[in-house]
Parts: structure tokens; sequence; C-alpha cells
């Protein structure tokens, strides 16, 4: 399973952004998507969560009612979008999935990562 995110960039405050993930591979069915951030120096943290089956999401208190995660279960596609930028928000924005594939001796079930994707924010 390969995770692809993009969509980051330099935005003012204020600003939108749109972050897609794609997952790639063959053999796996994805349960749940997670968005995490990095700042620099600090630890990173789970921003949003979201489960393949029922699209049930959760959100960290310090985005909820300007993040909004999504998912294609069809293009196996994640998103994120992020309205009301602030210069706190500046972050390597990662993808992550949870997989289940089965294996020879039985069930695998993993968590992949994605590449992640800087969003700058501008003061």
């Amino acid at each position: 399973v390969q995770l692809q995110a993009s969509g980051g960039g330099l935005v003012q405050a204020g600003g939108s952004l749109r972050l897609s993930c794609a997952a790639s591979g063959s053999g796996f069915s994805i349960t749940g998507w997670e968005w995490y951030r990095q700042g620099l120096g600090k630890q990173r943290e789970l921003v949003a969560s979201i489960t393949s089956s029922s699209g049930r999401v959760n959100y960290a208190d310090s985005v909820k009612g300007r993040f909004t995660i999504s998912r294609d279960a069809a293009k196996n596609m994640v998103y994120l979008q992020i309205n009301s930028l602030q210069p706190e928000d500046t972050a390597v924005y990662y993808c992550a999935a949870h997989t289940y594939s089965e294996g020879v001796t039985g069930p695998i079930v993993a968590r992949e990562w994605g590449q992640g994707t800087l969003v700058t924010v501008s003061s």
C-alpha cells in the first residue's frame, strides 16, 4: 500500500486549502483514514479521522469547525478541507490509512503513512 498526499502550499491567513491523499496497491481494504500534522519542533498530532464504512468523523478540538475530512471509497482517497487557516496551522500534514488484508497465516491490519504535504500560513 502506498499513500500519496498532495495539496499543500503557501496561503495567507484566512485562506483555504484542500489536501488529498490517494492509496494505491492491491489486495487490501481501508477501514479508516486519519490526518495528522506536525509543526516545527512539535509532536505529531491527530487532527481528523473518518471510518470507511459509516463515515463517522472525529476532530481535534483545535480544528473543529474549520477542518472537514471526507473520503471517496471508490477512489481510495481521503480529503481534508481546511478553512480559515491561521499561522498556527503551519505544519507538515500526513495522511494515514488503516488497512486490512488477508495474509497467508491470517488477517493483517496495519497503518500506512503518506509522505506528508507542507502547509505554510503567512500572517
